[in-house]
C-alpha cells in the first residue's frame, strides 16, 4: 500500500532512491502536495526534469502513474471517458430477441422509442464506459498519481474543465450522475510557459518553479545515473552544457541530454572532452544547425576549464 511521506527529509530520501536527486525546495513541495492532498502545478523551460518529477513520486510514494499528454484541441472525451459504441453494438445484437420481446406489442414507433428510451440505464452503464486517464485516476481501485503533461498546450476551455476535477476530485457524466475518487489522487501539472494559465487554476494548486540545475547538482545526477564515466570527463561535459545553456539558442540542452552526450563520450573512449571532440559530437547535444553553428563559433571557450 502507498506509504505517504513522513517529513521533507523523508521525501528527499524516497525521491532519492528511485533516482531522482530533489532540491530542498523540490522535497518541501513533494511532502506537502502528498500530505495536504493538493495538485502542484510546475513551471519551468523543456528538459528540467518535470515529468521526471511525476514518474519518481509515483514510484517514491508506490502509486501508479497515470499520464495525460496535453495538445492543443484536447477535450474532455479524450481526457475523461468515451463509450464503447462498438461493445453497445455488440450487446444490442447478443439480446435482439429480448429487444424484439421489449417490442412486441408496441402500437407506435413513439411508443416502441420509449419502451427503447426506457432501457437507456442498460446501455450507458459501467460496463460500456472506456475510462481516459482523468476518469481511470478517480476510479483506480488503487491510489496513483495523475500527471497532466504540458498543460499550456491545451486550450483554455480545457484547462476551465479541469477545475472540477482539482477542486472536487469528482467528474460529471451526464448520464452516470457524478463520480467521486475511490482515492484522492496526487495531481502534478506542467507546463513549458507556451501561454499564461488561469488565476483559477493557479489557485487550486501548489507552485514549483524548476530551472536548470547548479553545476553542483547536475553533475551529481550525471554520477548517479552513469557511475562508470571519469570525474574529469563528467566534469567536462557538465561545464560545457552549462556554457552551451548560456549562448542564445533554438533549444536550450535539457539534462537528459547530458546524460546522453556523457554516455557517447564514454564510449568514445573521451577521458576530456576537447575542442574536435566537442564540434564532431554537437548534434547528440543541440538539436537545430543554427544552434550548432553558433557552439561552433565558441569551441574553445566551451572547453575552457
Amino acid at each position: 500500500m502507498p506509504s505517504p511521506f513522513q517529513s521533507v527529509d523523508d521525501a528527499s530520501a524516497r525521491l532519492e532512491h528511485v533516482g531522482y536527486l530533489p532540491s530542498k525546495a523540490i522535497s518541501t513541495v513533494a511532502f506537502l502536495m502528498d500530505r495536504l492532498e493538493k495538485p502542484v502545478l510546475i513551471e519551468g523551460p523543456a528538459g528540467v526534469g518535470k515529468t521526471e518529477f511525476a514518474r519518481a513520486l509515483s514510484q517514491a510514494l508506490g502509486r501508479e502513474l497515470v499520464r495525460l499528454q496535453c495538445y492543443e484541441g484536447l477535450d474532455e472525451a479524450k481526457a475523461l471517458y468515451e463509450w464503447e459504441y462498438a461493445k453497445q453494438l455488440l450487446y444490442t445484437q447478443l439480446l435482439k430477441d429480448k429487444i424484439g420481446e421489449l417490442m412486441t406489442g408496441a402500437k407506435s414507433l413513439e411508443e416502441a422509442a420509449d419502451r427503447v428510451a426506457a432501457s437507456d440505464s442498460v446501455f450507458f452503464s459501467r460496463r460500456f464506459l472506456l475510462p481516459r486517464p482523468i476518469l481511470k485516476s478517480l476510479t483506480s481501485e488503487q491510489p496513483c498519481v495523475l500527471l497532466i503533461d504540458e498543460i499550456d498546450k491545451a486550450d483554455p476551455e480545457f484547462e476551465a474543465f479541469l477545475l472540477e476535477v482539482l477542486a472536487e476530485n469528482a467528474v460529471t457524466v451526464p448520464e452516470l450522475g457524478t463520480i467521486s475518487a475511490k482515492h484522492i489522487p496526487r495531481v502534478v501539472l506542467t507546463s513549458n510557459n507556451a501561454r499564461e494559465l488561469s488565476d483559477a487554476l493557479k489557485r487550486r494548486c501548489l507552485h514549483l518553479a524548476i530551472d536548470f540545475p547548479t553545476k553542483e547538482r547536475e553533475l551529481a545526477i550525471v554520477r548517479r545515473r552513469l557511475p562508470g564515466i571519469s570525474e574529469k570527463l563528467a566534469g567536462s561535459v557538465v561545464d560545457a552544457v552549462g556554457k552551451l545553456r548560456g549562448l542564445e539558442l533554438k533549444k536550450a540542452p535539457s539534462i537528459s541530454e547530458t546524460l546522453d552526450w556523457a554516455q557517447a563520450l564514454a564510449l568514445l573512449n573521451a577521458d576530456v572532452l576537447s575542442p574536435d571532440l566537442l564540434a564532431q559530437t554537437l548534434n547528440l547535444v543541440l538539436k537545430h544547425e543554427t544552434d550548432v553553428d553558433k557552439a561552433k563559433a565558441q569551441l574553445h571557450s566551451l572547453t575552457q576549464g
